[in-house]
Parts: structure tokens; C-alpha cells; sequence
């Protein structure tokens, strides 16, 4: 067949028809009959050749071009599609490299095998067109709800039709045991969109906290408005979930509202969620309210909160225990994830035990150490002493409070609990020397005797070992695997040296061993400044 004998408005035609079809612009199409045609007139006339096709957009004629560029003399590779400033000048006036010259070609007689290779680039590009709308509508839809129509299941994986393509829920992102048959309807979480070579893949979920959230805004109008807002959601998918809320307006309370008149709010989220059961929670500012109220129904007697292990210990009555933990930790699971802290559930009788045996360890240090009968080491312990370093070198007044405790005893204790650091630190300088710690190490500012013990029993045993460690192998940190958190013992960590403290001591040693400049840190320091100046002004701007 060639152009010329077709009916020349059937290209137009087609390519409104097939737009129509795939709900993609017509321009692409003609766009990608263009090409399919020059890519057929290349195999016609020689695949050196520039062939260009260009279809009126009126009449439907297609235009056959042959391309050549002016290039310089040395830079002339293909003798098809370029050509010198000389050859040019019998085609154009005072040519210039970089110039075209245009001439029309026959059009071209397209065979079976060439108009089948211009239809597979036609439907090809058409595919591409179809992927890019498909994920040009999607990519703004994560982080939404959408409804869909349920087309089959493959290994456990739900396909879902959601109008202009096909979206996958994975079996991990199902509630539960969960199942459809084709044509159900079915409402999921947009949780992503990528590009991958065989189009868009749109992946949905039913178990992400966010979707609960996205229900509560659909149910709850407050929500939807602002005047409502969800702080925090945890969920163990179709058994049970916390919400954490908030009102911005005193005259509505965020519980009562996400709950509704007689449930019904809720009711309809629990029931979408396959009768998950739901906790809705005043949110607070002050973490340990917070807390008490994420560990509800279970009362809460005492909140104890480690701040750089992000640890917190709640202790309950002892009948309190089973409804704080749940059934099988659900209950102190979903709080610690709600809260993003890891929680330490203990009884008031564990937590008075465990008082007593560090109330009795710290006496027995202070009997041993100073020599102290066991009446006058549980005053020290009682007024709050907890370790030899304090008796030394607290001031003399704190002291002289202690019932009993005149002058001279306050001086007679100092001076023991000295002295037996001394021999402490001497001990450990020797035993760190045994192990091979160099002067190097020793000398270095802000180690103390045990700390350089330590480190030598660790093998760091000169300042050059000691600055090439991170600052997490000295303080200590904590890591997630496999979604729990894990804790990573430091070699200072016994010395409550913490991270920022770690990292000034490793800086230290490098910028006196020569490995770092100064300057460099100074002008890192003034840089985070100003960032952080902007920053503060960025939040009083939102503020």
C-alpha cells in the first residue's frame, strides 16, 4: 500500500479513533505514525539517510523529507545525511555549518513486512503514551483512598481495576484473612507509584496506618476541616489500632467527634477495617500523659523516661499487669508505636524490689569503700549519693545537711572517697599500660583512667586507634532491625559519655593529629549556625 493511494483523512481518522480508545492525546498518535513512516521510508531509500515524515494535521497528507546537515570538512562521517560547506553551496546561499538542507522524496510503496513494522511502532508508542497518563494521574494520588473493581488474584496478590489501569494489593497489604472474588468492590490506600519497565505499578494497602487515617478524615468532618487533627495512628491490621488526636478548638472534643453520635463514626471505620477495634486517644504535648493515656484501659501508677535511649519504664498495680502488656503485648506494642517510644512494663512490686537492691548495692559500695558502718551509708544513700565521685568532690555544704555530719566528717568522708579514687585511677593506668596503651592515648584530654582501661581492653590503644572510631562505638546507640529496636553497647557507654560528647573527643584527636583543619570546622560550625538561625526564623514565620 502507499500514502498515496490510501485515503489520506483515514490517517486522521485513525488517529482520533485510537486517541478516543486509550484517552491519550491524537497528536501522540500522529506523532508515532510519523515516525513509523520515516522509520519504513529509512529501510526504502537507506538506513543512512535522515528521512523525516510530517502529516498535515488538516488534510492528512504526508509529507516525505530528506534531511542533510552542513558540517565542517573533518567532522564529515555519514556522506547520507551531512555534507561540507563546499557541496553545500550548489544547494544553498553563503552556507553556514550547522545549516539544513530540505528536499522531498517520493513516498513510499509500504510492504507487508514494513507496514507490520510500522504498526508495531504506532501501537508501541501509543503503549508509552498510555503508561505516562496512566502515571502522570496516579502519582498525586498517593497518600489517598480510591475504589476499585476486584479482577483477579494471583498467588495471594489482589489486582484491582481502578478505571484507566490495573493497581496490585499485595497479600502482606491485606487485613487479615481477608479474600474477594472478581467484580467486588474493594477501597485501599494508594501506598505507591513507580515507573517500571512494564508501566506504572500502582501498589495499594488496606494495612497502613495511614489508611485508617484517611477513613477517620472521610467519617469525620472536623478532621477533614483542620479543627481535628491526627497526631499518631498504630495498628495491628483487622485486630486492634490506637489513634492519637487533637483539637484545635476548646469548644469540640477530638474524642467525642471521631466517635460520633452513638458510635456511628467509628462504627463505620470498623467496620471497612473488618471489625478492627479502635482506641481513640487524646493526644498531649507532655509525653507522660501521653503515655498513661496510649496505655489505656490499663492504669498507670509511675512514668520514668530515658530520653537519649528513647526508653521509658511505666509501672502499674500488680492486677494491672495482663490488661496493660494485652493479649500477647498488643496492648504496650501499639502504645510503644504510637508514642515512638520503647516501653518497660513493670509492677509496683518488681519496681519496689529493684528500688531496694539498689538501695542496698550502694550502700554496701559506700560500707566498703569509705569504711562507713552500715547506718551512716544508707544516709548517704538516702540524701541521693550514688557513686564515690559525688562524696568527693560534691560541695561541703551538701554534706554538712546529713544529720550528724559536722565539719570534720564531711572533710574525714572527702578525703577517703578520694583517696580510694586515686587508687582506683592508679590501678587502672597500670592495667591499661599492661595492655599496651600508649602515652599517646594516656595523656589525651578527656579520658579518664577507666575510660582508657576500657579502650585498651577494647584494642584502642593509642590516640590513632582512638580517632578512627565513630562516635556510636563509643556511646553507644541503637539500631532498627527488622522493625525492633536494637541496642549497640558502647566501650564508654559504663561512663555516661554521650553521643555529641563522644563526637567532640574523636574531633579532637583528628584535628591534633592533623587529619582534620580547624578552619574547615569553624567555617562547618557557622554554616550550621546560620541554618539553623533560618530555621528558627523559618518556624516563627510558620508560627
Amino acid at each position: 500500500m502507499s500514502i498515496t493511494s490510501a485515503n489520506q483523512l483515514e490517517l486522521l481518522q485513525t488517529a482520533a479513533a485510537v486517541a478516543r480508545e486509550k484517552m491519550i492525546d491524537p497528536e501522540l498518535v500522529i506523532e508515532a505514525m510519523e515516525e513509523s513512516l520515516a522509520r519504513a521510508a529509512r529501510s526504502r531509500y537507506g538506513a543512512e539517510m535522515d528521512i523525516r515524515v510530517s502529516i498535515d494535521r488538516k488534510t492528512g497528507r504526508a509529507a516525505f523529507t530528506r534531511v542533510r546537515t552542513v558540517v565542517e570538512d573533518d567532522a564529515l562521517e555519514n556522506y547520507q545525511a551531512e555534507m561540507t560547506v563546499e557541496q553545500a553551496r550548489q544547494y544553498l546561499e553563503d552556507p553556514k555549518v550547522g545549516d539544513t538542507f530540505v528536499e522531498e522524496v517520493p513516498p513510499v510503496e509500504l510492504g507487508r513486512i514494513a507496514a507490520q513494522s510500522a504498526k508495531q511502532v504506532i501501537l508501541q508508542k501509543v503503549r508509552e503514551a498510555e503508561r505516562e497518563r496512566q502515571y502522570e494521574e496516579f502519582k498525586d494520588r498517593v497518600g489517598t483512598i480510591i475504589n476499585g473493581q476486584v479482577k483477579r488474584e494471583e498467588y495471594g496478590n489482589v489486582i484491582v481495576d481502578v478505571g484507566v489501569g490495573e493497581a496490585i494489593l499485595r497479600r502482606n497489604e491485606k487485613i487479615g484473612r481477608e479474600s474477594y472474588r472478581p467484580n467486588d468492590r474493594i477501597r485501599a490506600y494508594v501506598k505507591d507509584v513507580r515507573r517500571e519497565q512494564r508501566g506504572p505499578q500502582i501498589f495499594l494497602s488496606r494495612t497502613a496506618p495511614e489508611f485508617m487515617a484517611e477513613l477517620f478524615k472521610m467519617e469525620v468532618p472536623e478532621i477533614y476541616d483542620g479543627i481535628i487533627e491526627i497526631k499518631a495512628v498504630a495498628r495491628d491490621p483487622g485486630s486492634r489500632a490506637k489513634i492519637a488526636v487533637i483539637s484545635y478548638d476548646n469548644s469540640i472534643d477530638p474524642v467525642g467527634a471521631c466517635v460520633g453520635m452513638r458510635g456511628s463514626r467509628v462504627q463505620a471505620v470498623v467496620n471497612e477495617l473488618q471489625g478492627e477495634k479502635i482506641d481513640i486517644i487524646p493526644w498531649n504535648e507532655d509525653v507522660p500523659t501521653f503515655l498513661v493515656n496510649a496505655l489505656q484501659p490499663a492504669e498507670v501508677s509511675k512514668v520514668v523516661i530515658d530520653e537519649d535511649a528513647e526508653r521509658v519504664e511505666v509501672v502499674v498495680p500488680d492486677e494491672q499487669l495482663s490488661l496493660a502488656i494485652g493479649r500477647r503485648g498488643q496492648n504496650v506494642r501499639l502504645a510503644s508505636q504510637l508514642t515512638g517510644l520503647d516501653i518497660d512494663i513493670l509492677t509496683e512490686e518488681e519496681e519496689s524490689a529493684r528500688r531496694q537492691a539498689e538501695f542496698a548495692e550502694r550502700t554496701r559500695l559506700f560500707m566498703e569503700m569509705l569504711d562507713l558502718d552500715e547506718f551512716f551509708a544508707q544516709l548517704l544513700v538516702a540524701e541521693g549519693f550514688t557513686s564515690l565521685e559525688e562524696v568527693a568532690y560534691v560541695e561541703l555544704d551538701e554534706l554538712l545537711v546529713i544529720d550528724g555530719v559536722d565539719e570534720e566528717t564531711a572533710n574525714e568522708l572527702q578525703a577517703r572517697a578520694r583517696d580510694v579514687l586515686e587508687e582506683r585511677n592508679r590501678k587502672a593506668l597500670e592495667h591499661a599500660r599492661e595492655l599496651g596503651a600508649q602515652d599517646s592515648l594516656i595523656a589525651f584530654e578527656g579520658l579518664t583512667p577507666q575510660m582508657i582501661e576500657a579502650l585498651a581492653e577494647d584494642g584502642i590503644k593509642t590516640i590513632e586507634d582512638f580517632a578512627t572510631c565513630a562516635d556510636w562505638e563509643l556511646a553507644g546507640g541503637w539500631t532498627t532491625v527488622d522493625g525492633e529496636r536494637v541496642k549497640d553497647d558502647g566501650i564508654l557507654e559504663p561512663f555516661d559519655v554521650s553521643l555529641e560528647e563522644a563526637q567532640d573527643l574523636i574531633m579532637t584527636a583528628r584535628v591534633m593529629l592533623g587529619w582534620v583543619d580547624p578552619a574547615d570546622l569553624e567555617a562547618e560550625g557557622e554554616a550550621g549556625g546560620e541554618a539553623g538561625e533560618g530555621d528558627e526564623a523559618g518556624a516563627e514565620a510558620e508560627a
